[in-house]
């Protein structure tokens, strides 16, 4: 008598014979929703502040209440501030900014993919590029006004410059870090090196590129305010430093708080440019 077992159609494998389905692991927080956590986190924040100040920790002139600067930000909404209305302010302050934003993505973001093909242009355009970077806005914004004098291209001028090493060497690092193997395999296709390009240089560089653009943005807005300092009269950046000369603090968190939600709804942009642009940015 065979030991042989006749499958039947229609009867079930044993449940230690069903193959197993394994989840990958996740690494880091990559997939995790942190939604929560940001909004707790800014409660506490709010709440912190709300208590520093109902506590006198420090002085209510230097630290007042977020009831006072809701009620400070209604006055300036209603009555404006310096002679022109919160509208127009954020507006100038917009202007700048997008201004400069749009021509230091423009031209920076060529020059770093050419930086990152091109060892030439990297030799020649590395130097200067590393050289103004780590300096702070302040320390060239003289020579702005020395330059340029004290109209809107002084202030662009000089969110440009902030704005514009970012993006290019992110443009650059995205570039070497394209796998060699990818642009093997292209060209035994034989692909053109415009479909080189296009296909798998470009599209490599676009993560390090929006992360760029990213940071970019924080820096223009955190120069922002040295850049209205040049003979303003209007924007956001003007608003804080003249309330700061009258110790005028309500205004000044008015002022930083519209700033950071403006720099935060340009963060999302480009957090939805990712998603919609680099769907695969994280899963290879």
């Amino acid at each position: 008598m065979t030991d042989i077992i006749e499958t039947v159609p229609g009867i079930a494998l044993p449940e230690a014979e069903k193959p197993r389905i394994v989840e990958m692991t996740r690494f880091g927080t990559s997939g995790s929703r942190t939604f929560a956590i940001s909004v707790l986190t800014a409660l506490l924040i709010i709440f912190a502040w709300w208590g520093a100040a109902k506590l006198a920790v420090v002085p209510r002139l230097f630290l007042p209440t977020p009831q006072d600067v809701l009620t400070q930000f209604n006055i300036v909404l209603h009555d404006g501030y310096a002679g022109a209305s919160l509208g127009e302010h954020i507006t100038a302050s917009l202007f700048r900014i997008l201004t400069a934003a749009a021509i230091a993505i423009t031209t920076a973001i060529p020059i770093g993919l050419l930086m990152g093909l091109n060892r030439w242009a990297k030799g020649i355009l590395d130097v200067p590029i590393e050289f103004y970077w780590p300096l702070p806005p302040l320390a060239y914004l003289p020579l702005m006004i020395i330059w340029l004098g004290i109209g809107e291209t002084s202030k662009v001028t000089l969110l440009v410059l902030a704005m514009f090493a970012p993006i290019c060497l992110s443009a650059q690092a995205g570039v070497r870090s394209l796998p060699i193997e990818r642009v093997n395999a292209a060209r035994s296709l034989g692909a053109s090196r415009l479909q080189l390009f296009r296909d798998i240089v470009f599209p490599t560089a676009l993560p390090e590129i929006l992360t760029g653009i990213r940071i970019a943005l924080g820096v223009g807005w955190s120069t922002l305010v040295a850049a209205e300092l040049i003979a303003s009269n209007q924007g956001i950046g003007y608003v804080i430093m003249s309330a700061s000369h009258f110790l005028a603090t309500d205004v000044v968190f008015v002022g930083i708080l519209i700033i950071a939600a403006c720099a935060f709804v340009f963060g999302l942009a480009v957090r939805l440019l990712e998603v919609l642009l680099v769907p695969w940015k994280g899963r290879l």
